[in-house]
């Protein structure tokens, strides 16, 4: 078997494919379940198809009986995978069948990746722990299985992102630090070659298709489904109450539901267990989802004064809201930075808040040492410029606007807001010269940025 592109399929199976999609849109499953089971079984190895059919699964598993469903997969499951447990073919066949029967058999789809990496469909390999990892999102060996079969289908990116999220849970995982070094160079050697590749409009094709299947399937996998997980997750924290894999489920669970409040409350839960004592993750979630529960109170204030922009008492509720959050942001940067003063890339974070609220002196300070990151270096420079403009030390921020304005190579975004901060410091000391002499390399870009248009107007009109 090989895996073939949508645009390689005869032209009345793409045209089915079609009208599946839509059937797909007007909730009609059974259907959609139907003519994508025909393609398969002329060409089993398009994805784009097979994509589209488990959407389509799910979405009626949701609407269905889901315990008759689970109550078929477990009669006939272990005759299934056993019968074509030597033979790839045949139990690539059956696990479809099961999964037919219940889109959520984890064992299916074990099977299903399984006979898929012995017939060579390596991206469907992939794609079966990718439904295993939406059962089960923090399972460690899902992950490592998901990495290798991404790696396998010389999905490198893809694998490097599951690799970082897993160590980003446990920063020594030996499996996590070899998938991370095998993916990261094979990303960096095969960097470029997609475009190459005869076969663009096929994939482009297809990448589409695979987007437009996502958008389809959200609602259940994050909501019905996550909800679901979360349910189960609960279920067997009541039996387990110290196992904190069980919060983080749940945790994972509440901010895929973007619901904040309830994540913290569950790792405020979490961290008062003797095994999470010490654990940085939680710690910083606990902060994160501190900022997330009152930017949405910012947020909810902000709706009520634009429903009532003339209500005093919407108008402190929303002043009062950004105060809060802005002092929990500062505080939650300022006891980092003193933990990790290294790290400077935090640094800047600080320094962008101190000067947001007005702590030049403070923000100067950690600009100047967040300048030692590559990554934020140029931000850096014109942040400490802009806070030495504010204390009106035009001089010393023209420097400091001049080298950033030096190392950006295009007139993007950042750099127009460089030279703009430039061209009013130069104003600030009456070199008018010298501020339209800026002025005029942002007019010839962009004549519609901020008052460009208005000052070089102003400035020949005298």
């Amino acid at each position: 078997m090989q895996e073939v592109p949508l645009t390689s399929l005869d032209v009345r199976l793409q045209k089915q494919v079609e009208t599946a999609q839509v059937a797909l849109q007007r909730g009609n499953f059974d259907y959609v379940i139907e003519v994508t089971g025909q393609v398969l079984k002329h060409a089993p190895g398009c994805l784009p198809v097979r994509r589209l059919q488990r959407v389509a699964l799910m979405k009626r598993l949701d609407s269905k009986n889901k315990l008759l469903s689970k109550a078929f997969g477990s009669v006939t499951m272990a005759g299934f995978l056993f019968a074509g447990k030597k033979d790839p073919a045949k139990a690539f066949e059956n696990a479809e069948k099961m999964l037919q029967a219940d889109p959520t058999n984890i064992a299916a789809l074990k099977s299903l990746a399984e006979a898929s990496t012995a017939l060579g469909l390596m991206e469907t390999a992939a794609f079966a722990w990718e439904g295993i990892r939406e059962l089960q999102p923090k399972d460690h060996d899902t992950l490592v299985h998901l990495a290798e079969a991404y790696i396998a289908a010389k999905m490198h990116k893809e694998a490097v992102r599951v690799a970082d999220e897993l160590l980003k849970v446990r920063p020594q995982d030996g499996d996590a630090l070899a998938l991370m070094r095998k993916a990261s160079v094979a990303q960096t050697m095969d960097k470029g070659n997609w475009e190459s590749q005869s076969s663009f409009r096929a994939k482009l094709k297809d990448e589409n298709l695979a987007v437009s299947l996502e958008q389809a399937s959200k609602v259940v996998t994050s909501s019905e489904m996550t909800e679901r997980l979360i349910t189960e997750a609960k279920e067997r924290l009541a039996l387990q109450p110290e196992n904190l894999n069980h919060y983080r489920s749940i945790i994972d669970g509440y901010r895929r539901l973007n619901d904040p409040a309830s994540a913290l409350e569950y790792v405020k839960k979490a961290r008062q267990l003797p095994t999470a004592i010490g654990d940085a993750t939680l710690e910083k979630l606990q902060s994160e989802l501190a900022v997330a529960v009152l930017d949405a109170k910012v947020k909810e204030a902000a709706a009520k004064l634009a429903a009532a922009p003339d209500d005093a008492a919407a108008k402190s509720e929303l002043e009062a809201a950004r105060a809060e959050l802005n002092k929990v942001k500062l505080d939650d940067a300022k006891t980092y930075v003193e933990r990790y003063p290294n790290d400077y890339a935090a640094r800047f974070t600080l320094a962008s808040l101190l000067l947001e609220v007005g702590d030049y002196q403070g923000a100067i300070g950690n600009f100047q040492q967040a300048q030692k990151s590559p990554k934020v270096r140029i931000s850096a420079l014109a942040g400490m410029g802009k806070a030495l403009k504010a204390r009106k030390m035009f001089d010393l921020a023209v420097q400091q606007f001049q080298t950033a304005k030096n190392e950006l190579p295009t007139m993007d975004d950042l750099k127009k807001d460089i030279v703009y901060q430039l061209a009013e410091c130069y104003e600030g000391m009456g070199r008018q010269e010298d501020a339209i002499t800026e002025f005029k390399l942002i007019y010839s870009e962009d004549i519609g940025f901020r008052d460009v248009a208005d000052k070089i107007n102003a400035f020949y009109s005298r």
